[in-house]
């Protein structure tokens, strides 16, 4: 099933081409929003951000960078993304990288990916030192100087000196001629289920995705962002940051998780792109707030209600309103919140929806560039992920008994493949079509469902497929549960393959619940005993949790906050 556009886009052909129209459609509108070290923000317009992209762009190229690759190394802020523009736009290929990352595995990703030169901020400067000395990069561009230092090359400075050169006619830069085909990006995918690959894409991957997102949801000028999650992820980048420089919309950065509230009530945002975790640790403050006292929790119950009665049935919408406080919380304007890398808990949806705040949950991954789905302006579901893009195609391969098969996925924003690695592209991409390796469904009115990844799946005796990801839900309603992983284990006296649970306890739910300081591990084994007892309750007899164990630090995760289930090596 297709999906028409619902909002008409205009056409790009690549990135330095989006940058061009824009600068000329909103010249004096700001692109960002900086803060500077007085704590102060100024903007920076798009006419002012295209003639930096165009100065980097001619001094990077007079370095000898034409066609090299071009790594970034820093937390979210402006020249992350002048760069990140400046490389795609003419230069070369860029590669983002984590910066929660090791250092050792940055070298690592560094030395596959061949790069020539990288872009970092000052955070980074003792280990870029280090890495001078031994790597094969030719030069070090730091963030934060005014000037060249040493072996560091000022990105200031080169910015000063591209806008010298072109001045005096220098047009490398401004005249280089893209083929839309040819890799832009390499971007290594976060490694859930295995270690990082690195997606090569090409300028028509990425520009088809912008279009795609901005023509099915209403996104304008007026429109704000604030950047909280990595720039490294192409979640983020593209359906983010590119889809606001497309529109014209204002971009601004937050400072870390712990000024995330600071940051939305001093730029004030209308859009915002969050993962689950975010949401819900929002969701479940908010309730925790009114849960103090039952008189609190049951007017916070009874507005939920009434908002949503009146909203749904009658078209009237106080939510804003009632819910003032909880707005203010976001900075007041925020109108609309796309979440992706996970299932949001539709409970969690419902209720922000109910306050006023729009969930729109989507489905992607970096192989796409990344989004393939989405719940759009002419309708969704909590529970699902939404349609496919306009110009995408999704199939549902190799069904199952229980109606649930693989994902396929077809269109320009499928990737080029994986950066030497034949073998692994060869069994992803057939045909032009990717083999997601996701499982799920899509019902009679192309509504998309994501049960699991089919890597994850526990295969019971019988046959029958259990989706680790929708146990992991379950429990994920627990109160005194913060994070769980769930497999599959052999028991050699049964001959079955059962459910099995590793689970991180919320010890500050659990005091405060039970009005206690210090409790034993055996009261919250107990404790946590009886929580699963209700669980398996609700599933099939097949799905039930035979057996858990409790530990004490959390799992290791990807900068998107989804568990590295390889790195945990259970089962």
């Amino acid at each position: 099933m297709r999906t028409e556009p619902i909002y008409q886009t205009r056409k790009i052909t690549d990135l330095k081409d989006m940058m061009i129209q824009s600068a000329n459609l909103y010249g004096s509108r700001n692109a960002f929003l900086i803060k500077d070290k007085n704590g102060e923000y100024y903007g920076k317009t798009y006419s002012e951000l295209k003639n930096e992209i165009d100065a980097l762009g001619t001094a990077l190229i007079d370095l000898g960078l034409k066609d090299k690759k071009i790594a970034i190394l820093s937390q979210n802020r402006a020249e992350w993304c002048t760069t990140y523009l400046t490389v795609t736009g003419g230069v070369g290929v860029v590669v983002p990288l984590d910066k929660e990352l090791p250092f050792n595995e940055i070298e690592n990703l560094i030395s596959r990916a061949g790069v020539n030169a990288i872009v970092f901020s000052s955070k980074f400067r003792n280990e870029m030192t280090k890495l001078s000395k031994t790597s094969a990069i030719e030069y070090f561009i730091d963030m934060d100087l005014e000037a060249d230092d040493n072996n560091f090359l000022s990105l200031q400075g080169l910015i000063e000196k591209g806008k010298l050169l072109v001045s005096n006619g220098d047009r490398r830069y401004l005249d280089a001629v893209i083929d839309e085909n040819k890799m832009v990006a390499l971007i290594f995918t976060s490694g859930t289920t295995d270690l990082a690959k690195g997606v090569m894409l090409s300028s028509k991957n990425i520009v088809s995705n912008v279009r795609a997102v901005c023509s099915m949801l209403y996104i304008d000028e007026t429109d704000s962002s604030l950047s909280i999650l990595p720039l490294h992820h192409t979640y983020e980048c593209t359906a983010n940051f590119l889809v606001m420089m497309y529109n014209g919309c204002c971009y601004s950065f937050n400072e870390g998780l712990k000024y995330i509230v600071q940051n939305l009530q001093e730029t004030k945002p209308s859009i915002l792109m969050l993962v689950p975790l975010i949401l819900e640790n929002m969701h479940k403050k908010i309730f925790k707030q009114a849960s103090k006292n039952l008189l609190s929790k049951l007017k916070l119950n009874v507005a939920l209600e009434i908002s949503s009665f009146l909203y749904n049935f009658l078209k009237i919408d106080i939510r804003k309103k009632i819910f003032k406080q909880v707005h203010n919380t976001f900075g007041g304007r925020v109108r609309l919140v796309i979440s992706g890398a996970a299932a949001v808990n539709p409970d969690v949806s419902n209720d922000l929806c109910a306050m006023g705040i729009r969930i729109v949950q989507g489905y992607g991954l970096t192989e796409c560039s990344p989004i393939v789905a989405v719940n759009n302006d002419r309708g969704f579901r909590h529970d699902s992920a939404g349609k496919a893009l306009a110009g995408i195609e999704i199939e549902v391969e190799n069904v199952g008994d229980d109606g649930i098969g693989e994902f396929v996925v077809k269109g320009d924003s499928v990737m080029l493949g994986y950066y030497e690695n034949p073998a692994a592209t060869s069994k992803v991409l057939k045909n032009g079509r990717l083999y997601t390796g996701d499982l799920g469904y899509i019902d009679e009115e192309g509504y998309v469902y994501i049960t699991g990844r089919k890597k994850n799946v526990i295969v019971t005796k019988n046959g029958k497929n259990i989706f680790p990801e929708e146990v992991e839900a379950y429990l994920a309603k627990c109160p005194y549960i913060k994070e769980s992983l769930v497999w599959g284990r052999f028991y050699e006296e049964t001959g079955e393959t059962e459910v099995n649970a590793q689970i991180v306890v919320d010890m500050d739910e659990i005091k405060e619940r039970l009005k206690l300081n210090i409790i034993s591990k055996e009261e919250i084994y107990k404790l946590i005993q009886s929580e699963i007892k209700e669980i398996n309750k609700q599933m099939p007899l097949y799905k039930r949790i035979k057996d858990f164990t409790i530990r004490e630090e959390e799992f290791a995760k990807t900068t998107t906050k989804k568990i590295k289930r390889y790195v945990e090596n259970i089962g």
